[in-house]
């Protein structure tokens, strides 16, 4: 857990659109230790996928990361030509795309699929072997073999996933990232699927960056939490310090939003409000037009993302000394 595999600095990335160019990313820095499981959570267009992609650099074509630095091995992924990064993806970092119903092949076979990531990177391995090594992957996702010769619409949407996790697997990264792998599926696959990746994790021992907009599916299996919103990540930390006691109101919603299974029954009212337009974010705190709990300050400046506990940070004035200011109104 101690040695760093990965160390993301600054990270600017977005789209160039004819409406302007945005950061869909925006400063984002955080640092991954090997068999480390981190959760990103935050709501639906707050920049967690296009942060998954531009790891990878998978990003669509109009795509890009703007600035920054991603280091794996002492390598910038930002600094690589297309032919580096080829040699890097699968075999050092895989990913586990968010619906496995478009990333598979609807025309080849499971085994036809799974057989050509390994020989991508083993050009010279017997067929036979790269089958072999299909079928015990398979196996390890409670998969039997039988199914190499299946086509995907003849498998379960949970099926479907952990063929997916399966081929992340296949070269045994050092670290996998997951951009919503159980988006879709009901709550007892869901349930399976993470207990399945928490298992594999304890036999490889390998990294996990897990983005989800669920955080009731990260507060048990994440080592750590990071949370995003619109671009930024406003709080990261342990996550049962994050859990437990939120910094960030933002943070603080998202636990808000899923009920408990025990005690009494409250209504839920959700968090206020949309997301801002990236192309017209608001000044100062980018959540200040949805908090309940904003100050004068915080519509004119913005917050520093600074330590706040050990190991726990956050963007917010309300964590300061001199916080217990009047908060405005909502309109």
């Amino acid at each position: 857990m101690e040695s760093l595999v990965l160390k993301i600095t600054d990270l600017e990335a977005g789209y160039v659109t004819k409406g302007g160019d945005f950061k869909a990313v925006d400063r984002v820095s955080f640092n991954l230790k090997k068999g480390e499981f981190l959760g990103i959570a935050g709501e639906s267009g707050c920049g967690k996928s296009t942060l998954a992609y531009a790891i990878l650099n998978l990003l669509e074509d109009n795509g890009k990361i703007f600035s920054g630095s991603i280091h794996f091995k002492e390598k910038d992924l930002v600094q690589l030509s297309e032919k580096e990064l080829t040699q890097i993806r699968w075999r050092d970092i895989s990913m586990v795309f968010q619906s496995a119903m478009n990333a598979l092949n609807p025309v080849l076979t499971i085994e036809d699929q799974l057989v050509d990531v390994i020989l991508a990177h083993h050009k010279k391995l017997a067929p036979k072997k790269a089958v072999e090594r299909a079928a015990e992957m398979l196996e390890l996702v409670d998969i039997t073999a039988d199914r190499l010769k299946a086509y995907p619409h003849q498998l379960s949407g949970g099926m479907k996933q952990r063929v997916m996790i399966a081929m992340a697997l296949m070269l045994e990264p050092e670290i996998i990232i997951m951009d919503e792998p159980t988006t879709a599926l009901d709550v007892v696959v869901q349930r399976t699927i993470i207990e399945k990746i928490a298992d594999l994790r304890n036999i490889f021992n390998f990294s996990v960056i897990f983005i989800t907009h669920d955080l009731s599916l990260l507060v048990e299996i994440s080592d750590t939490l990071a949370i995003m919103y619109s671009g930024e990540i406003i709080e990261y930390g342990p996550a049962d310090q994050v859990y437990s006691a939120p910094i960030h109101p933002y943070t603080k919603g998202l636990m808000d939003s899923f009920p408990p299974l025990t005690g009494e029954l409250i209504e839920f009212g959700g968090i206020a409000g949309k997301p801002p337009d990236f192309l017209k974010l608001p000044s100062g705190c980018r959540f200040h037009p949805r908090c309940s709990k904003k100050m004068p300050i915080c519509v004119s400046t913005v917050p520093d993302f600074e330590e706040i506990k050990t190991d726990h940070s956050a963007s917010c004035f309300l964590s300061k000394p001199g916080s217990n200011q009047p908060t405005t109104d909502l309109k």
